[in-house]
């Protein structure tokens, strides 16, 4: 292969394995069909292009025989997978009730239950990418304002609203839990850890997984379902479409327009359950 391709195979594993240890399993042996079509999903709903998603599957179908040569995985998660199958499945989110119930999970009696109860309430309440959530610097944040000024992809930065549940458990949580965490260490990340460090991605999805596994929430929660519902639950409840790609920091309308496929969804389930001719 050219060098140019190396390059952009290089690209697509690495981009496919910062997703996975967000959004999926950790052994490769255990990654699936269904992971991939998840990634592909997330891949359009972040804005890119279907010619970059062809080559994004080429060269994971490449990744894929390799690992399967060297003995890593025992069945090729590529196989059978259609272009088809990512432009039709939607961003999976969490109901109301589940929402509330996972953000009540975390342990605020101790530091790092008040830190998660303040990272999972931001990010709900924000919509912003798990990235943007660990990455957040103490300068951003904009509490007496009710902002937060966020750098998102491509050196891009919005301002979005923080509610005030979030601003109050976000304050808590830097005036009781986030000296307790640092213990005289200092650093300008807002998210840290017992070792003076900022949160990371992976750590955070862990963390995730503990509190909705605690809960009655039967499904595999990753961060990026709290900004599709966030997203979803905006729309559903009035707010302009605009508005809510601005918060998302879309840079095309017809990305967050997937939102309104699922609000339909949502209508055609009402109709079919209440009506007596549905």
């Amino acid at each position: 292969m050219s060098p140019k391709t190396l390059e952009s195979y290089s690209h697509d594993v690495r981009t496919f394995l910062a997703w996975i240890q967000d959004c999926g399993p950790q052994n490769p042996k255990a990654w699936s069909r269904q992971d991939l079509v998840d990634h592909m999903a997330y891949l359009r709903e972040e804005g890119f292009a279907a010619i970059t998603i062809r080559r994004h599957v080429a060269g994971l179908r490449t990744f894929a025989r390799f690992l399967l040569r060297e003995g890593d995985i025992d069945k090729d998660f590529t196989a059978d997978i259609s272009q088809q199958a990512t432009w039709k499945r939607l961003p999976k989110t969490l109901s109301g009730d589940e929402v509330e119930k996972l953000l009540a999970a975390p342990d605020e009696g101790k530091p790092e239950g008040m830190r998660d109860g303040a990272m999972l309430e931001l990010l709900y309440a924000t919509g912003m990418r798990v990235s943007e959530l660990v990455g957040l610097k103490i300068s951003q944040l904009q509490l007496d304002a009710g902002f937060s000024i966020i750098h998102g992809k491509g050196d891009k930065t919005r301002l979005v609203p923080v509610g005030d549940v979030a601003k109050e458990r976000t304050r808590n949580y830097l005036e009781i839990a986030r000296p307790a965490l640092l213990r005289g260490k200092v650093t300008d990340f807002v998210f840290v850890t017992r070792r003076g460090g900022g949160m990371t991605r992976q750590a955070f999805w862990v963390r995730l997984n503990m509190w909705a596994l605690s809960t009655e929430i039967n499904q595999k929660v990753s961060p990026h379902m709290l900004r599709h519902s966030f997203a979803t639950h905006l729309l559903q409840h009035g707010a302009d479409l605009r508005a809510i790609q601005e918060m998302l920091g879309h840079a095309d309308i017809s990305t967050t327009e997937v939102y309104t496929q699922i609000d339909r969804d949502s209508l055609r389930k009402s109709l079919d359950e209440h009506h007596p001719r549905g």
